[in-house]
């Protein structure tokens, strides 16, 4: 067992710093969701596809804000990172070539709805990346060491 890490897991600046990041992440993921939510309304209408690309983002964006908040590794930052980078390369797509059947916001930069999506994946992309590069992997032996240190002992 590495005592060095399992002593820096315990320090209270990393577990602060670790829930600040995690709420970040979470809360980042959930505006992905939400603006993706307002704009799907239109969506159903005009291209049926998009809709539900939007709806497997928001469900995606709600499992990985779970799994950022109520997991101790560090994998979920990457499936929050790449989700993010998904909806960013997608909004990209579809404002310079178009994507099929929807070729109406080509050159629309400016959209509020847009603009806050990008905002919000930027984010996620770069809390999330590093998050996980800057804190630790966690052992096995850390990881049920920490279930049973109450955080008040910890400090």
């Amino acid at each position: 067992m590495n005592r060095n890490r399992d002593q820096h897991t315990l320090d209270p600046v990393h577990l602060i710093r670790e829930t600040a990041a995690r709420a970040v992440v979470a809360v980042g993921l959930a505006g992905i969701g939400l603006i993706h939510l307002l704009d799907s309304i239109g969506k159903y209408s005009e291209t049926r596809y998009l809709f539900w690309m939007y709806i497997a983002l928001i469900l995606g964006s709600i499992v990985t804000a779970g799994a950022v908040l109520f997991s101790r590794t560090r994998l979920p930052f990457l499936a929050a990172a790449g989700l993010a980078a998904s909806a960013l390369v997608g909004y990209v797509l579809s404002r310079t070539t178009g994507l099929p059947n929807a070729t109406g916001d080509i050159g629309n930069w400016a959209e509020p709805l847009g603009l806050a999506s990008l905002f919000a994946e930027g984010t996620v992309v770069a809390a999330a990346l590093a998050a996980y590069a800057i804190l630790p992997a966690r052992s096995k032996t850390t990881a049920r060491h920490l279930r049973a240190v109450p955080l008040a002992e910890a400090a």
